[in-house]
């Protein structure tokens, strides 16, 4: 986000432009894979990198002594998704545990980045002299449809291959055909099309979950913040307005500290369900 204007932005366009994200192209279709969205790409990676040094610090710090308190943290998460996914996956977890802890860790950063100040990468991008290069930027990636589907299909593809290694190629073909309603060939249609529908409605709700509870975080936070700046738009009570913008700020950041957690919780637990899902045999 731009910190200088040439004049100031009323109401609807200051959300307007915190709400751009920083493209390659202006987005003029609907769906348009061309297009690159740099804040998103930048933020999603600093956070999995943040997201590798926070597991593989405490994985190298780990004692059989009394552990510190960063590892006693890390242990007690650690515990806590191997406990979800020992009673959901019934198989092999040596790959989906540490996927669902970094799924978790991972989902938890980028979520909390909604609780930084809205127009503070604005300010620091103008101190830095680059609001002509960077003319916008949103910093919360999982308001970003395009991580939140892109993380939804990295599981339907989960989906997908565990159902083949654990049932078989023609296991899994014939489940998709003979589930849940039976193996006459007459039901083989209806079967498939439950399941494709099954499996889409899988895969689009866990994106759009995610995506719909940031984005409408991330809006009322900017509606907040309005709060806060009334005087800018040439209204009188800016008392009642800055005072309005601390205390419903400040409810709706520790509120919404709980939903960042929960958010994240859920899209590994879904993650975990569907992966358990593929491991069982109709």
């Amino acid at each position: 986000m731009a910190a200088s204007e040439s004049r100031l932005l009323d109401p609807s366009e200051y959300i307007a432009h915190h709400m751009t994200f920083f493209s390659s192209k202006p987005q003029l279709n609907v769906v348009d894979f061309s297009i690159v969205n740099y804040d998103t790409l930048f933020w999603s990676i600093l956070t999995g990198l943040v997201t590798i040094l926070i597991l593989w610090k405490a994985a190298r710090g780990a004692t059989s002594g009394v552990p510190s308190r960063y590892q006693a943290a890390i242990e007690m998460l650690v515990e806590m998704v191997e406990d979800q996914s020992k009673s959901m996956i019934h198989g092999s977890r040596v790959f989906i545990a540490p996927l669902a802890l970094t799924i978790f860790v991972w989902v938890a950063l980028m979520n909390s980045l909604d609780l930084l100040p809205v127009d503070l990468v604005g300010r620091v991008i103008g101190v830095l002299g680059l609001s002509g290069k960077i003319p916008y930027s949103r910093i919360v990636p999982t308001a970003d449809i395009n991580v939140t589907f892109g993380l939804a299909l990295g599981i339907f593809v989960l989906m997908i291959y565990y159902n083949i290694k654990i049932k078989g190629l023609g296991g899994w073909l014939h489940e998709l055909i003979t589930a849940p309603f039976g193996a006459h060939p007459l039901l083989w249609i209806p079967n498939l099309g439950l399941n494709i529908i099954e499996y889409v409605a899988k895969t689009v709700s866990l994106g759009m979950r995610l995506f719909g509870n940031m984005y409408a975080g991330e809006l009322l936070f900017l509606l907040i913040a309005l709060l806060g700046g009334l005087w800018s738009f040439g209204l009188d009570f800016t008392v009642l307005g800055f005072i309005g913008h601390v205390i419903a700020g400040s409810i709706w950041a520790i509120f919404h500290i709980l939903i960042v957690l929960l958010q994240a919780f859920i899209f590994m637990m879904l993650t975990l369900v569907y992966l358990g899902q593929a491991h069982d045999k109709h």
